[in-house]
């Protein structure tokens, strides 16, 4: 279990929204200071696509979503933190200013991390009271379902510092990769690099377009480098004689003048002009928020696909998973926490609050949202069964307005063989005020017959494990009530 309960991040862009959603998904507050426009929104925004993902990857229940507080300074976002994520532009002398703000301000025993890409720790450290707490902690987009994140310690980090912290993101469900040497860049990004390098001669000397080249990628190696990266593979290509066989073989090929590692083309208007257009040629119309959910799909059913044969960055969920069921273990909480949404503008009626039609959409991505906790995957849904809602009764309690981060918890309230009656309350993420609640009725259908039938194994009985649990729980007294009769 996290010991840690509060992180302050600075900085919510891309990256540190990231950071934040990660957190938050781990039940761990968060005080955000980022001063830029609407960085409340952005937070909002980028939590309800990450829930929606995270979800879909992760079979155990996840804890009560932390509370998200904006911060008004650095000062008031770390005072109380017990570590510090800084995730601001990559510039030295503004992440060393800001660096040293936090490091006057928050309490002696809270570490401090920095996102930066390529900055050395050490240049970090410059005029810090206690350099001994600051630590890189380099993540990867999204950082709510990548789970690598580099460690680099400067000459002046305490040892203990990268201990603590690798435990701390480990409990994070990420895999965290402590660098032997201070080094610009750290590892990933070196190689990265290296490969981008050689991508822009290659389209700079009009061998591929951009898409040729990804193309190249997806198909071919870095579909391997998912799972075993790029030693494993030449070992494996070097036959039973293994490695060495590999490096006789093909290590001549490394003199041959196949690469300009070394030589970078000019990025000049007209390189980056035909590097645009052909970017927006691959992208074939679609938004980059329409690109971040397709990868955000892909890589939840590459890492399930890897859990399924125990390896690489699989291991690193089932390892995440097992945490929370100890977790679970230790403070059991029966209600399912499985669905987090944050209100859209469009949301918003003549009223100024969310419109009667979303409750009803909201309650129905909850019901999703429990049933791909108990199994019902599209494997089962394709087999032909599912479930049909046949009754529903909502309440409504409490406004819900515009940027507003809301939560469902959910109850089993009765089972049987073929049908599943549930309760959802929807509530105010930091405040636990409840808006609304749903009760509804779910029979399970065979869908080629349109008959109702009973409950599959194994679904059935990950659904009775609950309700054994959640049939100790009292039932709302107006769980099961109809619309009230209007005064004689």
């Amino acid at each position: 279990m996290n010991s840690i309960k509060t992180v302050a991040a600075i900085g919510g862009g891309v990256i540190g929204g990231g950071w934040v959603a990660r957190f938050l998904l781990n039940g761990i507050d968060v005080n955000l200071y980022d001063p830029s426009d609407g960085a409340a929104e952005k937070a909002h925004n980028l939590l309800s696509k990450a829930t929606k993902s995270v979800r879909k990857l992760v079979t155990q229940p996840l804890p009560t979503p932390g509370k998200l507080k904006l911060c008004t300074s650095i000062r008031e976002a770390v005072e109380v933190a017990e570590f510090v994520q800084e995730s601001t532009p990559e510039n030295l002398e503004l992440k060393k200013t800001i660096l040293r703000e936090v490091d006057q301000y928050a309490p002696i025993e809270c570490l401090i991390a920095s996102s930066t890409s390529g900055l050395k720790p050490s240049d970090l450290q410059t005029g810090f009271s206690h350099p001994e707490r600051l630590l890189v902690g380099h993540p990867f987009n999204p950082v709510y379902l990548m789970p690598l994140v580099e460690l680099c310690g400067g000459t002046k980090t305490d040892p203990q510092t990268l201990k603590k912290a690798a435990t701390f993101y480990s409990n994070l469900g990420m895999h965290p990769l402590v660098v032997r040497k201070e080094i610009d860049a750290f590892i990933a990004d070196r190689l990265m690099e290296a490969l981008w390098r050689e991508a822009l001669w290659l389209i700079e000397e009009d061998v591929a377009t951009a898409e040729e080249i990804d193309d190249a990628l997806r198909y071919g190696p870095g579909l391997r480098w998912a799972m075993m990266g790029t030693f494993q593979i030449y070992r494996i290509a070097g036959g039973e004689a293994g490695m060495g066989h590999f490096l006789s073989q093909f290590g001549p090929a490394l003199k041959w003048p196949w690469t300009k590692l070394m030589d970078v083309p000019d990025l000049d208007e007209e390189l980056i002009t035909k590097i645009s257009e052909q970017s927006d040629a691959q992208a074939k119309g679609l938004s980059i928020s329409e690109l971040e959910n397709i990868r955000d799909q892909g890589l939840v059913e590459i890492l399930k696909s890897l859990q399924r044969i125990d390896w690489a960055a699989g291991k690193t969920l089932t390892k995440y998973e097992n945490h929370l069921r100890l977790q679970q273990a230790e403070h059991p909480s029966p209600l399912l926490d499985l669905y987090t949404t944050t209100v859209h503008a469009d949301w918003i009626d003549y009223n100024g609050h969310m419109t009667e039609h979303r409750y009803l959409q909201a309650f129905g991505e909850a019901t999703d949202a429990l049933l791909e906790h108990i199994g019902m995957a599209s494997r089962y849904l394709t087999a032909g069964h599912s479930v049909y809602t046949v009754e529903t009764h909502i309440r409504h309690l409490a406004e819900a307005k515009e940027g507003a981060l809301l939560k469902v918890s959910t109850q089993i309230l009765g089972k049987d063989l073929k049908r599943l009656r549930i309760l959802h309350i929807l509530s105010h993420a930091t405040t636990d005020e409840v808006v609304a609640t749903a009760e509804h009725m779910l029979l399970h259908v065979n869908t080629k017959t349109l008959k109702v039938c009973p409950f599959l194994e194994p679904l059935d009985n990950t659904l009775n494990g609950l309700w054994a649990d959640h049939s100790m729980l009292a039932v709302p007294t107006f769980a099961g009530s109809r619309i009230q009769d209007l005064d004689p």
